[in-house]
């Protein structure tokens, strides 16, 4: 049963200034200060008050919406290394569920870099509803020249800019709009001194999505509840999962998991030569065969998801949100879709195994076969049976990594 948002609104200070929108909707922003050792967390909670003062009156504009924007807590990192956003993702929505909040801005002075290793001014995520601003590459200069402070006019303005430009990637606006505005790839601009106006175009987008806001949300009683609620979000919103999974790119994200896929590959090469996987495999029917790849598959991810506590937020939270519930289905699908991956390589190697490096008729003089004739259907279903054990293996093995696989759960943007 869903809760009144004015029920649980607690009292908290206004960042900017609220703007007052045509219609009774309103959005709540929270904002999250997430600094580094020695920086004055202060001077960041003034950074971002000016920039959504700066940004407020263009968002209640093309919205036709109220919003306030609210702080909460800062939070110290333990160091000033580089993060990807999805690395602020629990925090962020941890934060989101407690305000609550419809969306949350994360803001911080550490570097920030996309899933392609670039560095990168902020990046968000519409599936979440969570924007990450770094201040880091908004004070950068050119060489021989000193880094601007947070409060140059030309930091002030681009800030505010690429938070406009966020929000609007937050609510669904893309880059190829036309007449986009504030919506055209975000570059930093050292004469900017206001605000670029949002395109009639993505003003629409921006109109007719910031109603939805805010999400459905609910109080589950119970495991059953709380997944049949994970359930009827993600048959709402197929559309925002599928886009999310295109762009995450999950299959791949085993290569930058050494220990999973050297777990889910070592095995294999020695399973691959016993006589007795052999005979499990020829014997085997495909029907068994591929119920068995898919249910081991989908074991390795529920392992991962679980076993390691990768759910969004790790807290555990009466309230359940939408954005929140579909967080948590696309983190699974894409765990999924990552088991894909080592299955898929070490299927491709034990097939180069069994038709190059296995003289021709090895299989057909072994006295354990019934049928002398080993064909290559044979050789594919015997194949798929190791690669299964190896991403069982595989996922086993790779529970140090598991801060790295949140960090490439890719639910960002590549690019602000």
């Amino acid at each position: 049963m869903s809760t009144p948002r004015s029920a649980r609104r607690e009292d908290r200070a206004l960042v900017a200034a609220e703007s007052e929108g045509a219609s009774d909707l309103q959005v709540d922003v929270g904002v999250f200060i997430a600094h580094a050792p020695g920086t004055d967390p202060d001077r960041l909670q003034s950074f971002a008050a000016r920039a959504a003062e700066d940004a407020i009156d263009e968002l209640a504009s093309a919205t036709d919406i109220t919003w306030r924007f609210y702080f909460e807590d800062p939070a110290r990192l333990p160091d000033h290394d580089r993060r990807r956003p999805s690395e602020f993702l629990d925090r962020a929505t941890h934060r989101m569920v407690e305000g609550p909040y419809d969306l949350v801005v994360v803001v911080t002075d550490v570097p920030l870099v996309s899933s392609r290793e670039r560095f990168v001014p902020g990046l968000a995520s519409p599936l979440a509803r969570v924007a990450v601003l770094s201040t880091r590459n908004l004070r950068s200069a050119p060489r021989n020249e000193p880094r601007r402070s947070l409060d140059h006019e030309a930091v002030r303005w681009n800030a505010a800019t690429l938070l406009l430009h966020l929000v609007g990637h937050v609510l669904g606006a893309r880059h190829g709009d036309a007449d986009s505005g504030v919506m055209e790839p975000f570059q930093f601009v050292p004469e900017r001194r206001d605000v670029p106006p949002i395109g009639a175009n993505v003003e629409t987008v921006l109109h007719r999505i910031a109603g939805e806001i805010p999400a459905a949300e609910t109080r589950p009683r119970g495991a059953l509840a709380r997944l049949a609620f994970h359930a009827r979000s993600a048959a709402r919103n197929p559309g925002r999962i599928l886009q999310a999974l295109v762009d995450s790119r999950a299959p791949l994200l085993p290569l930058s998991l050494p220990k999973l896929s050297t777990a889910a590959v070592a095995p294999t090469l020695v399973i691959v030569f016993s006589a007795e996987s052999w005979d499990v495999g020829v014997h085997m029917d495909n029907a068994t065969a591929g119920l068995f790849a898919a249910t081991s598959v989908l074991i390795a991810a529920v392992y991962l998801l679980f076993a390691q506590n990768l759910s969004f937020p790790r807290k555990h939270h009466r309230i359940v949100t939408e954005h929140t519930a579909l967080v948590n289905v696309t983190a699974f699908l894409v765990l999924v879709l990552a088991m894909l991956g080592p299955f898929v390589l070490v299927r491709m190697i034990i097939l180069v195994i069994e038709l190059v490096v296995f003289p021709p008729n090895l299989m057909s003089n072994w006295s354990s076969l019934e049928d002398p004739a080993v064909g290559f259907v044979d050789l594919v279903r015997t194949g798929a049976f190791v690669s299964t054990i190896g991403v069982l293996s595989g996922a086993l093995a790779g529970e140090p990594e598991s801060r790295t696989v949140v960090s490439h759960l890719t639910l960002f943007l590549d690019r602000p």
